[in-house]
């Protein structure tokens, strides 16, 4: 189970877990519109994919394996995922109360609690066993905190992030207030609201959206909104010439699409913030999304198998399906891989769409997370 975690093939737990959150927030938050595209079932069993897995590797309530493989392994040779056994180092890691890591096992136990909310309408006995899990791993995560030892791929920064995320969605889960405390104890809220947006390593600002919904606390609602302002022309951010907000050179589009989706919940949301600013919020999200499917200066979509001249060679080795370890043999990529959203341009809105070009190029389960939303 679990997914593989971009190019590569490795399962970097603190990314999928935050992966599985963002697409088990996205229903929360959208659920009818998926059931009248008829895609609910298939999200929510993607979904179920990565939280099967997360379970598995939650033995016992103070143990959680949070990665499969090797990252230095797995980079030295390009091969389809169908070889990794064969060519690349497969051992596991855990953390424990020895060894800690409440951001991956906080991260985890946010994505349990999530699915604990969507599936239970359909599956009951299941979403107990998230909520179960869910709760163990929190519990350890606070009880034992650290960061987690992986340093060298996915550096976690901190894990109050994470621990304020588990305990937003454990609270909308049971409606207990112990968690709510906790979740509005761990980071205060003039912390919130930087320069930059929900992503796998800093999760608070769609905690402080959700802590905003929910308490109504001028505060949040102050931090949630100054980063949005941000995100809109003119806020500090950098634009490209054909209007995309461009934060970073590596993955640029999944920050844009990730701030749109955050900037739709809170424009939806008639009860949140101030009223006035939500139809530059709703223009600013549509504007990301339709940079990323086509509408900019190259008229071309940056989602592969998609709208006019997609990106052909994403760095993925099993879409390249080289049968040498050699990115460019063969010169093609072999297979489609439908619906990925590559890394996206530069400030310039300079892109090759090349294989090889990983920072530009690539595919990231955490790149799709925020744009399925949006």
């Amino acid at each position: 189970g679990g997914w593989y975690d971009a190019g590569d093939g490795v399962k970097f737990g603190l990314p999928m877990a935050y992966s599985a959150a963002f697409l088990g927030w996205t229903v929360y938050e959208c659920r009818e519109s998926f059931r009248r595209s008829g895609q609910l079932d298939i999200i929510l069993d993607d979904i179920k994919w990565a939280t099967d897995y997360f379970i598995k590797a939650h033995p016992s309530a103070n143990v959680f394996y949070y990665d499969c493989g090797s990252g230095e392994s797995d980079h030295s040779c390009w091969i389809p995922h169908e070889f990794l056994q064969y060519r690349t180092d497969r051992k596991s890691f855990k953390v424990d109360p020895s060894t800690p890591g409440s951001d991956v096992a906080g991260e985890t136990a946010a994505a349990l609690a999530i699915a604990s909310i969507i599936s239970a309408p359909g599956n009951p006995v299941y979403a107990e066993t998230c909520l179960s899990h869910a709760k163990q791993l929190f519990a350890f995560a606070d009880t034992y905190r650290g960061i987690y030892p992986l340093n060298n791929f996915y550096a976690s920064g901190s894990y109050l992030d994470d621990l304020t995320w588990a305990a937003v969605w454990l609270y909308l889960k049971t409606n207990d207030p112990y968690y709510l405390q906790k979740a509005k104890s761990y980071i205060p809220p003039a912390a919130l609201g930087g320069h930059h947006t929900h992503c796998w390593d800093d999760v608070s600002y769609g905690a402080a959206l959700k802590l905003a919904q929910i308490t109504g606390d001028p505060a949040y609602v102050t931090a949630v909104e100054s980063n949005l302002d941000w995100w809109l022309p003119g806020g500090g951010l950098t634009y490209t010439p054909g209007g995309l907000a461009w934060l970073s050179d590596w993955g640029s589009l999944r920050y844009a699409t990730t701030a749109a989706f955050l900037a739709f919940v809170w424009a939806d949301d008639p009860e949140a913030g101030t009223a006035t600013k939500k139809p530059a919020y709703r223009e600013f999200a549509e504007r990301q999304v339709n940079f990323a499917l086509g509408d900019n200066l190259r008229a071309s979509s940056y989602m592969v198998g998609f709208g006019v001249n997609p990106p052909r060679h994403p760095h993925h080795r099993t879409a390249q399906g080289s049968w040498c370890s050699q990115p460019v043999v063969p010169a093609f990529n072999r297979h489609i891989l439908y619906g990925a959203l590559v890394g996206g341009p530069g400030a310039d809105e300079s892109y090759n769409d090349d294989v090889t070009d990983y920072t530009h190029n690539e595919v990231a389960c955490d790149y799709n997370a925020g744009f399925v939303g949006a």
